[in-house]
Parts: C-alpha cells; sequence; structure tokens
C-alpha cells in the first residue's frame, strides 16, 4: 500500500523544481526499467504491479496495485511498473569526436527525439544551454525510448563553453552552406538552435560555419524543418561520409 506521502512526492516528479530538491526522476515501462542496471543510473525505488518480472534485486521494490499505478504514472495509459531514479552529477565528456550542442531547445518531444537520434548514430554527448528543456522532464524521457541510458546530456553556460571549445563549431541556419557540398571534420560540434528563434546572438558569434538543408521543391515556400528532424538529416549526411 502506497502512502498518501509517498504518492505526493512521486506526483511532484512532474516538475523541474522536485526533481532537483529530491534529485529524482521518473522512468516508466519494465522495457526501460530493465536497462537500468547495466547503465549509469541509480534507482532509488521500484514500484511494480509484478515485480518477479523485472528481478532487479538492488533496487527497493514495492508490489503495488494497477490503481495505485495510476496514481504515480505520468502516462495516460499506464504501463506496468515505475522507477524513481537519482540524477547523476552532471559531467562532461572530454574526448569525443562528434557532438550535438542544443541553444533553447524548448519542446520536451524535439529533445527526445534529438536524443535517440544521437544513440542511433553513436553519438555519445549533447551539451545544452541552461535554458534548454531539462532531460529529467518525464515526457523527454518517454520520448527518448530508453536512449537517455546511453547518451550524456550536460547543462552549461553555453557561451563561456562554447568560448573556450577547441575544434570546429558548426551553427544551423537558412542561410549556411549547403551540407551537401561540404566536407565535415573529424572533431567538432553541431549547433541547433530554438524552435521559433533559432540560435542566440551570442552563440552565432562564436560559430565557425554555417551549415543549411537546401530546399528541393519547386515552391519553396515551406518556412523551416522541424529542430529533430534537421537533426536526423544532417546526421545522416555526416555519417553517409564516413
Amino acid at each position: 500500500m502506497l502512502t498518501a506521502h509517498t504518492i505526493k512526492t512521486i506526483q511532484s516528479l512532474d516538475k523541474k523544481k522536485y526533481r532537483q530538491k529530491y534529485n529524482l526522476f521518473l522512468v516508466e515501462g519494465n522495457k526501460i526499467i530493465k536497462e537500468l542496471p547495466n547503465s549509469d543510473y541509480e534507482i532509488s525505488d521500484l514500484y511494480s504491479i509484478d515485480p518477479e518480472i523485472l528481478n532487479i534485486k538492488t533496487a527497493n521494490e514495492t508490489k503495488i496495485l494497477p490503481a495505485e499505478l495510476k496514481k504515480i504514472s505520468f502516462l495516460q495509459t499506464p504501463k506496468d511498473s515505475v522507477a524513481v531514479c537519482k540524477i547523476p552529477e552532471n559531467k562532461i565528456l572530454k574526448d569525443v569526436s562528434i557532438q550535438l550542442v542544443l541553444d533553447g531547445i524548448q519542446d520536451p518531444g524535439n529533445l527526445g527525439t534529438i536524443i535517440r537520434l544521437a544513440d542511433w548514430f553513436g553519438i555519445e554527448q549533447i551539451i545544452c544551454s541552461n535554458d534548454t528543456v531539462d532531460v529529467y522532464n518525464p515526457k523527454v524521457i518517454q520520448a527518448t525510448m530508453g536512449s537517455f541510458l546511453r547518451v550524456n546530456v550536460c547543462y552549461v553556460d553555453l557561451e563561456n563553453y562554447l568560448s573556450t571549445y577547441e575544434y570546429p563549431i558548426l551553427g544551423t541556419d537558412m542561410d549556411g552552406e549547403n551540407i551537401y557540398k561540404i566536407e565535415f571534420p573529424e572533431k567538432f560540434s553541431l549547433v541547433f538552435g530554438n524552435e521559433g528563434n533559432g540560435l542566440r546572438a551570442s552563440t552565432e558569434n562564436l560559430i565557425t560555419k554555417m551549415i543549411t538543408i537546401p530546399r528541393f521543391g519547386k515552391n519553396q515556400s515551406t518556412e523551416s524543418l522541424n529542430v529533430s528532424m534537421s537533426t536526423g538529416i544532417i546526421l545522416g549526411e555526416i555519417f553517409s561520409k564516413k
């Protein structure tokens, strides 16, 4: 039986300030939860309608009823289990060849999809500006489909970070160089801006080269591409040349 206090605490993890207060976030669904023991994430508590299926001995397990699961799940259709996990330290990996940089991305679905793309292409790290949506937002975690376990996501003062970055910094913009006609360096950062406003001026000032996805349609009336869609197209082109 879940206590009212436990239910209230778990429900509060929907908000960033409480995730930061308790240093906890939620992972839902047996498929992703089963991957947690092989990752850098530590499970604090595990709530499941059938804990034996998970067989995770390192966690504090509690068997709950489907009605209780509904109270602590952030999904419209709750799955089977909820894991409360500890938020790890924000650590930047130093030696990565290609990394993504996100400047003010706000949509949880976009961040989740970008993390999945990074995982697909073997990109180990995503650097985010401090005002980018929180990676531990439940909607982001769900959208990653488990890829957050394999991609290091860090939050930094972007201007300070990029000003000391040693390798080329490629920015994405409607007026950049054609991605199909350039040679990509061996090591670099690829920067994507806010969904509505693009890159902020302080970030643009630190860009080595702007790149763009050219339009091929006859009318060329489409204003822009979704940022996660753009990420997929550009990464596909980068890795087609490797």
